[in-house]
C-alpha cells in the first residue's frame, strides 16, 4: 500500500495534488510520502514485536536526510556502507549504538571514524578486514563489535547484480570457514565477537532462500556458542522484495517474514537485526516526468519525457519494471496504445519500457513512475550534464524540498581549470 492514489482525477501524494509540486519545481522530480515510510517501517516493528529486535534501514536505498530523520525518530537504526552513508545517518541524529557498518572495502580511515564517534557493529567481510580492523582499534585503545558475514552459498533466484549469497559473490566468507575466522578473532585485541551477519540478495519475492539460510546461520550459531563464542546478535540483512507491477506479484509480506524468523531462530535466545531498504523506500517514492514529444516512428511510437536514464537507472541496468501513470487519471482505457518510453539522453539504453500501453498523451502531460523510492535518487547522476533532479517530501497537506535541483552554473563551476589552460 502506498499514499499516491487519484483523487478529483488529479494523482496526490498524501494530500498534496502533484500537479500543485510540479508547478512550483518543474520536472522531473522526486516526490516521497512520509506515511508511506512510517507504515512500511512499523509493518517490521509489528513483526517482530516482542522479539528482541532493531530494524535498520538501509541507506543505500534513500539516503535523503530528512528520509533518515523521519525513520530515524521512529526509532530506526541504519545499515551503512560507507563513511559517506555513515555521516549522513550522524547527521540525520541518529546515534552511533543504532549504526550498523556493512561493505566489503572499509578504509582504515572509516573505521577509525566510526570507532572515534561510534558504532553499533562492523559486518566483517574478510579475515583480511578482520585483521585490519583489529590494528586500527588496537592503535585508538578501542574496542570494535564484529560480526562476520557468512556467506551461506544460497542462490536467491534474484537479478545476477543483487545477488549476494552464492559462494562466487565478492560478500562475506564461505561458512565452512567461519568458525576458523571466529577461532581468530577470538584472539586478536581490539576485537569483541558479538554476532553472525548474513545477507543473500535483494528483491527476494519467496521466503525459501531466507529460509535455507537462516536455517544454516542457526546451525553456525549452535556450533560457535559450544567453540565458546557469545552469540548475542544475528543481524540477517535485508532483501525482501516489492511488487513493482499492479497485476502478479505477490513478495511475502513483513507478517510472514517475521513468522519465519521466529520459526526458523526463535529459540537461540538472540537479538535479531534486520536491514530493510527496498520494502520501507521503494513504495514510498515516484519519479514524476513530463511529456515532451510524441514521436512517430517506423513501426512504433515513442513517448519521449524529460526524464531519463540519468536519474532513474534501473530499467537501463537491470531491465527493472515501474508502473508509468499519468497524473491526470485515464478517462478510459479502450484508447490506450503502445509506446516506447524513453528519455532524452544520448545512449539507445535510454528506454524505461517498450511497447507500454498508454493512453494519448500531449506535450507538458504529466507522467508518474511507479515505486521509484529505492534506488532511484541514489544512483542518479549529471550524465549528459543534466542536473540532479530534486526530490520532494510530502507530510499530509504539506511539502518541502529537500534537495534543490542545481543550476548550471553550479553544475559547471565545479570544474577547475588549471593555469596552462
Amino acid at each position: 500500500m502506498d499514499h499516491f492514489l487519484y483523487r478529483g482525477g488529479i494523482l496526490h501524494a498524501e494530500d498534496v495534488p502533484l500537479t500543485e509540486i510540479a508547478a512550483a519545481v518543474g520536472t522531473p522530480f522526486y516526490c516521497y510520502s512520509t506515511a508511506t515510510l512510517t507504515r512500511h517501517f512499523q509493518l517490521f516493528q509489528d513483526a517482530l514485536a516482542g522479539m528482541d529486535h532493531l530494524v535498520c534501514f538501509a541507506i543505500k536505498s534513500l539516503s535523503n536526510q530528512a528520509v533518515l530523520r523521519t525513520l530515524g525518530k521512529l526509532g530506526a537504526g541504519m545499515d551503512v556502507v560507507s563513511g559517506g552513508e555513515y555521516r549522513r545517518a550522524q547527521a540525520a541524529g541518529v546515534p552511533g549504538d543504532r549504526i550498523v557498518f556493512s561493505g566489503v572495502g572499509k578504509t582504515r580511515d572509516e573505521m577509525a571514524y566510526a570507532l572515534t564517534h561510534g558504532i553499533r557493529q562492523f559486518n566483517v567481510e574478510s579475515a583480511e578486514e578482520l585483521r585490519v580492523l583489529a590494528d586500527v582499534a588496537s592503535c585508538l585503545g578501542k574496542t570494535a563489535p564484529i560480526t562476520l558475514r557468512v556467506n551461506p552459498d544460497v542462490d536467491a533466484k534474484t537479478h545476477e547484480k543483487i545477488a549476494t549469497g552464492r559462494k562466487e559473490d565478492k560478500f562475506g566468507v564461505p561458512i565452512a570457514s567461519a568458525r576458523a575466522i571466529y577461532a581468530e578473532a577470538a584472539t586478536l585485541p581490539g576485537i569483541e565477537v558479538v554476532g553472525i551477519d548474513v545477507h543473500i540478495g535483494s528483491q527476494l519475492t519467496d521466503l525459501a532462500p531466507f529460509e535455507a539460510a537462516f536455517t544454516k546461520i542457526a546451525d553456525l550459531t549452535r556450533e560457535l556458542r559450544a567453540d565458546g563464542h557469545v552469540i548475542r546478535r544475528l543481524d540477517l540483512g535485508g532483501g525482501l522484495g516489492i511488487p513493482y507491477t499492479r497485476s502478479n506479484e505477490t513478495p511475502p509480506l513483513p507478517t510472514e517474514y517475521g513468522a519465519m524468523i521466529r520459526r526458523v531462530l526463535g529459540d537461540l535466545d538472540v537479538e535479531i537485526e534486520i536491514e530493510p531498504g527496498r520494502l520501507i523506500a521503494g513504495n514510498a517514492g515516484i519519479l514524476v516526468a513530463s511529456v515532451i514529444y510524441l514521436k512517430q516512428g517506423e513501426g512504433r511510437d515513442f513517448l519521449i519525457l524529460d526524464a531519463a536514464m540519468n536519474d532513474l537507472i534501473r530499467p537501463a541496468m537491470y531491465g527493472a519494471h515501474h508502473d508509468i501513470i499519468p497524473v491526470i487519471e485515464a478517462q478510459t482505457a479502450s484508447d490506450q496504445r503502445p509506446v516506447d518510453i524513453v528519455g532524452p539522453v544520448c545512449e539507445s539504453g535510454d528506454t524505461f519500457a517498450r511497447q507500454r500501453a498508454m493512453p494519448p498523451l500531449a506535450p507538458g502531460e504529466l507522467v508518474a513512475f511507479r515505486s521509484a523510492g529505492a534506488y532511484g535518487a541514489v544512483m542518479s547522476s549529471e550524465y549528459n550534464t543534466r542536473p540532479m533532479i530534486p526530490e520532494i517530501l510530502v507530510h499530509e497537506d504539506q511539502y518541502a524540498v529537500i534537495r534543490p535541483r542545481p543550476s548550471f552554473d553550479d553544475m559547471i563551476n565545479r570544474d577547475t581549470v588549471p593555469p596552462w589552460l
